[in-house]
């Protein structure tokens, strides 16, 4: 496979640069650093901030570390600063990142596929009420995130981490991040395919090699061969979904380009069948093109789906066969449309081979140390020792025998982690928020919990599956645009003309069923008060209006803007 160096200065361009510098490509010969950040990446990798983390800052503290580390390369280690106490949403764009940052970090715990064992939970566990104030999120990405780490307790939750098999490495920056997979990958009766040996492939073989360190900008992945589609593969850079080609039996299609934020893209599919050994190779050859066709002039365009809209899939699929597979990949079919709404694996469900798996809903995805040390505990008691992370912010406990079943669920509700949980409970999802993140406008976390608990009380009778996606500014960690309420963070006016924290609406986004972007109703804010009047009065409606079988995001495609207000 062609593979680029690392280091761009030391390839000969394919043809010279000029003065005009395009857009960053290095396959261009555009190697001249077009902003701060990949400067910053070109003076150094970001891999390499490890040693000064533990040799320098770790013992000098906060105040002796590098401006270019503590904003950028201390990403490569999953390490972002959180925002300071106090600081309210309207000085979010106006701050310089010195007066936004506390001196202390978020530290993100890579999990790919999602995979733990009770023993690793445990440290997870104890890790976070040792050095993290007891936080410890699960994310929509299957990661758990700490808050309050300092930078003299890194190392020695690195050296715990590692001891049981678990890594921050490139949980973060421009980098390979974590690769989500199918919760019950290997275990599901519905299983098309297992994807579990194609993501070790790729651990063993790209995370942490430099040649893979400086991307243009984040790289999302997913692998999944659950027919309900449980990965998000709709919005990652590269996706590998399982379909079974009809002379070639179970395979995996090929979706490259999709990702939200600001410029939202579902992605593309290719055309391609993949057999499971060569996914790793197919991957490597989308994450070079990326490296090397990847535009680095301006951030806001660095992402992976931005070349592929300029490209199309046709010239996408020709680069990725002849410049980097060298052979030409098979067609293949589509994937079948999930016959399930729900694609979190909630509830008591049988695994193929006669035991029982666990889902279990927390609180838009907040949890504690000492909640998931319980965890630990339980699954150990009831299971195999085996549990696994999600991507809608949930949990799973693998291989729970049946007599063994109904006293898991009882100690699992015990701690407040819902297994029949409502609809509300079950479909709110919240990022980060004000709270911790330097980025946010509004807070997420308490008042998606607050609004779960309204809704249950107000409308108890509501039993449709529902997502509330809840985001504290435009970045969409949360995915508002393909929620059925998504709701994007700002400060609106109340009806005494004051500013206050609100919500930009959007209405019957979608994953999965009819993939999509919800809409916006021109003028429609709902401040933080107002929000549960407002869910409860549109969901009213719903109920009223909608014809027999329809879902929330058909009837609020065409539901008239009076309705939906």
């Amino acid at each position: 496979m062609a593979a680029t160096p690392q280091n761009p200065a030391a390839q000969t361009p394919r043809r010279k640069a000029g003065r005009h510098r395009g857009e960053g490509q290095w396959a261009a010969g555009h190697f001249t650093p077009l902003n701060g950040n990949e400067q910053f990446k070109k003076d150094d990798d970001g891999l390499n901030v490890r040693t000064r983390i533990e040799t320098i800052y770790s013992k000098r503290g906060f105040q002796s570390i590098d401006p270019n580390d503590l904003r950028g390369r201390m990403r490569w280690w999953g390490l972002y600063t959180q925002r300071k106490p106090g600081i309210d949403g309207g000085k979010t764009a106006v701050l310089e990142p010195e007066e936004l940052d506390d001196e202390y970090f978020m530290l993100r715990v890579r999990i790919d596929g999602g995979r733990l064992t009770t023993a690793q939970l445990r440290v997870i566990g104890e890790i976070s009420q040792e050095f993290a104030r007891g936080t410890a999120d699960l994310t929509d990405r299957q990661n758990v995130q700490y808050h309050w780490i300092r930078i003299e307790d890194v190392p020695e939750i690195w050296n715990r981490l590692e001891a049981v098999g678990l890594s921050t490495t490139e949980a973060c920056g421009d980098t390979p991040r974590v690769i989500l997979g199918s919760p019950v990958a290997g275990i599901a009766e519905d299983e098309i395919i297992d994807g579990t040996p194609a993501i070790d492939e790729i651990q063993r073989r790209i995370i942490g090699d430099p040649a893979f360190s400086n991307l243009p900008r984040k790289f999302k992945s997913a692998i999944s061969g659950s027919p309900l589609l449980d990965v998000a593969h709709e919005i990652n850079d590269i996706a590998f979904v399982g379909v079974v080609h009809p002379e070639h039996g179970p395979g995996f299609d090929l979706w490259v380009g999709g990702g939200l934020s600001t410029n939202p893209k579902i992605g593309q599919r290719l055309g391609a069948w993949v057999p499971l050994d060569e996914v790793p190779d197919v991957y490597e050859g989308v994450i070079s093109i990326f490296r090397d066709y990847g535009y680095r002039r301006l951030r806001t365009r660095a992402r992976l789906k931005f070349l592929v809209a300029d490209w199309g899939t046709e010239k996408f699929r020709e680069v990725l066969e002849t410049e980097y597979l060298g052979r030409p990949l098979l067609d293949g079919p589509a994937p079948d449309q999930p016959v399930e709404r729900w694609r979190d694996h909630v509830g008591v469900h049988r695994q193929k081979d006669g035991l029982f798996y666990v889902g279990f809903a927390p609180r838009v995805g907040r949890v504690d140390g000492a909640t998931l040390t319980k965890i630990a505990e339980v699954a150990e008691a009831h299971g195999s020792g085996r549990v696994r992370t999600t991507a809608e912010q949930k949990m799973v406990v693998l291989d729970v025998a049946q007599d063994q079943v109904d006293s898991l669920v009882t100690a699992l509700e015990a701690l407040d982690l819902a297994v029949r949980p409502s609809p509300f409970r079950r479909g709110t999802m919240a990022c980060t928020g004000i709270e911790y993140c330097k980025l946010a406008i509004v807070e997420t976390k308490a008042r998606g919990a607050s609004l779960i608990d309204e809704l249950e009380r107000r409308i108890p009778e509501f039993d449709e599956p529902i997502t509330i996606n809840i985001n504290g500014c435009p970045n969409a960690c949360a995915r508002i645009q393909v929620a059925d309420i998504g709701l994007k963070g700002q400060l609106v006016l109340d009806d005494d003309g004051r500013q206050v924290e609100g919500y930009q609406v959007h209405l019957g986004g979608a994953l999965g069923l009819e993939a999509g972007f919800g809409r916006k109703v021109r003028g429609l804010k709902v401040t933080a008060e107002g929000l549960p009047d407002y869910v409860e009065r549109v969901l009213t409606r719903f109920q009223q209006e909608r014809e027999d079988g329809e879902r929330f995001a058909a009837w609020a495609s065409r539901a008239s803007e009076e309705a939906l207000s």
